[in-house]
């Protein structure tokens, strides 16, 4: 024969039980809450990274506006190389980041001569703009125009923007070194272009998720 299940109403539950248990609901939000926020610091600080591109410095690769996804972990497994964007504190001014794209590595020899860049003495396929005035402010860092090549140092980086003409990078200030690196871009999540007049404008629906090259 089946027994009856017991059935206790709310009004039959000793008050302490019911306290305890909004204790244990409590707790459990709160334990939640923190390993969400625990994780995400941690994904931020050692995986992944998210940025806004301020500038026109990386045109056509990236436009002002888009925000992209930084990974901070591949670096711990394999160098950077020659095409790869990457993200590193300004040698300025290191608490500011900047983004360009590496065009030689440590050891290299690089030349730029009639707007085409030459690593030990073979010139390398064009990734983005061409180059007006090629060498800007090279003088001012590497010595005269008498020598317009120049040596990269072990574990550091010669790095320029793909909008050639309207960047800020090492031909003005020097080389990156590899612990500056906070890592390699892979992905634009969101672009806003805020010049457009509507709202519906503003998203550049066709840059989402694209993979940056």
């Amino acid at each position: 024969m089946t027994q009856p299940l017991n059935h206790t109403s709310p009004e039959d539950v000793p008050q302490e039980v019911v306290k305890v248990r909004k204790k244990s609901v409590l707790r459990e939000y709160t334990e939640a809450i923190l390993v969400a926020v625990l994780l995400a610091l941690l994904i931020r600080t050692f995986v992944v990274q998210a940025f806004k591109i301020p500038s026109g410095s990386m045109i056509p690769t990236l436009l002002v506006g888009d925000h992209i996804l930084v990974n901070k972990f591949v670096y711990r497994f394999v160098a950077p190389k020659r095409g790869d964007v990457i993200v590193f504190k300004y040698p300025v001014d290191e608490s500011r980041d900047f983004i360009k794209r590496i065009i030689a590595v440590g050891g290299e020899d690089l030349n730029i001569k009639d707007q085409k860049i030459y690593i030990n003495c073979k010139p390398v396929e064009p990734t983005c703009n061409p180059i007006d005035d090629p060498w800007g402010k090279w003088e001012d860092r590497f010595g005269t125009t008498e020598s317009t090549s120049v040596k990269v140092p072990p574990d550091s980086y010669f790095v320029m923007g793909d909008n050639r003409n309207n960047s800020q990078d090492s031909r003005y200030w020097g080389f990156v070194k590899r612990d500056k690196i906070k890592g390699r871009a892979f992905l634009i999540y969101w672009s806003w272009d805020s010049e457009r007049d509507s709202i519906l404008e503003h998203v550049r629906w066709s840059r989402l998720g694209k993979l940056i090259y």
